[in-house]
């Protein structure tokens, strides 16, 4: 990676909802000259705009059921190239210079992963050529060139990771990543309407929070930013006020539980009875793992005269390929498909140390009536399976038996 330390340099990403219509486009541009006013270099990152690599998506799948990843790329990452010259067109409408690159004219070289290729090394000396000399330099986010010189693709929330790969290549004083939310909470607002706004979060905290299903940023971004110790500034790209920092947990008050999150977008693959779990879980995993298949959690249970089963959960996004993979590993009627399956994790620093944790969420959930199906811990988490259809009212139950907040007058419980 390269570094730029001779002026202060902001790094800017802004989500499709940030940049979803031409209005909204010219309001990111006026925000992003405010920072070039104040004297700082100015890299931003963009997402496609509004649901544009769903529609690109769609489009593939009717071309064919099974599009090839490198099509697929070279398809999906014409939503960022949109982006990102509408940007500067609306910036050097304000009077200022701006220039847009794709991913592989940034310098951003990724290994040879179609749709879900991991960055390798930051390049941009094309980059650095530009802020000196004065422009505003708007980057395509989500995509890279591989080492083989093929266009690539980050995966889902990608753009995130590109801007904080460019940040710590700059050694950015500042990343802000602009969202259609105000930062993290300590639940999804949608579900807890009375979910509190954490002012500062750790890395070890969010990595976790995003892994298990939190939408504010890709766990693959806290990573990097972890790893390279990026301060992240997590706000709203639709006010001015401060966010959530996420930043390293020496920086953190000491917390108990810092917030619940869910994710509702997986399915669950499960053999049938057998005395031979062991044998055929690493079958399993062996196969997902041959095709590229993201394995979220993975459970094995044993029974006396063969009633043991394996039971996997992967991304909704995936279930196709996982199907075909276990397809190849086991017969038909040796493996069933559940997609009414979600998990709920509970995420603090130390949390391990919190005597009773288990047993209170337990408690607190079976007096709803859900019967959990699956409960893993781990130093900083704890996570539930259970039906999907009761997720909202567990998250709500759980916010307020934990001590994260209880409903105030007026706010339906």
């Amino acid at each position: 990676m390269i570094a730029q330390e001779s002026k202060a340099v902001v790094v800017q990403k802004f989500g499709g909802t940030s940049i979803a219509t031409p209005e909204l486009i010219r309001s990111v541009a006026r925000r992003v000259v405010e920072e070039k006013k104040a004297g700082k270099d100015v890299i931003v990152v963009v997402s496609a705009m509004g649901d544009t690599t769903d529609q690109l998506m769609t489009l593939a799948k009717t071309v064919t059921s099974n599009p090839p990843k490198r099509e697929l790329d070279m398809l999906l990452t014409a939503g960022e190239r949109i982006s990102m010259a509408l940007l500067s067109m609306a910036i050097s409408d304000l009077g200022y210079e701006a220039i847009s690159f794709t991913g592989s004219q940034s310098g951003i070289v990724t290994d040879t992963s179609h749709t879900r290729a991991k960055i390798l090394d930051v390049r941009a000396h094309r980059v650095r050529e530009e802020l000196e000399r004065g422009r505003i330099v708007i980057v395509a986010g989500f995509q890279g060139v591989s080492s083989a010189k093929e266009v690539t693709t980050l995966g889902r929330g990608g753009s995130d990771t590109t801007c904080v790969v460019l940040a710590a290549a700059f050694s950015a004083k500042e990343c802000h990543i602009f969202k259609d939310v105000d930062g993290v909470f300590t639940a999804d607002p949608r579900i807890v309407p009375w979910a509190r706004k954490i002012d500062r979060i750790s890395y070890d905290e969010m990595l976790e929070l995003a892994f298990c299903g939190a939408g504010v940023l890709h766990w693959r971004s806290v990573d990097v930013a972890r790893r390279f110790g990026v301060k992240v500034h997590v706000r709203s790209s639709f006010g001015k006020e401060m966010g959530t920092i996420v930043t390293g947990k020496e920086e953190i008050e000491a917390a108990e539980i810092r917030a619940i999150t869910q994710d509702s977008n997986l399915v669950r693959i499960r053999s049938g009875p057998s005395d031979r779990t062991g044998e055929i879980a690493g079958r399993l995993l062996e196969v997902l793992e041959r095709d590229g298949v993201d394995v979220r959690f993975f459970h094995l249970s044993s029974a006396p005269r063969g009633g043991g089963t394996v039971s996997i959960m992967i991304p909704l996004e995936e279930k196709d390929a996982a199907i075909r993979a276990v397809a190849s590993a086991l017969p038909g009627d040796a493996f069933g498909v559940d997609v009414d399956i979600a998990t709920i994790s509970i995420v603090g620093q130390g949390l391990s140390g919190i005597p009773g944790i288990a047993r209170k969420a337990l408690a607190s959930l079976l007096s709803i009536g859900i019967d959990p199906e699956i409960i893993s811990t781990s130093g900083i988490s704890l996570t539930i399976a259970l039906a999907k259809d009761r997720v909202t009212e567990a998250v709500r139950k759980l916010h307020g038996d934990l001590g994260l907040g209880l409903p105030t007058r007026g706010e339906a419980p």
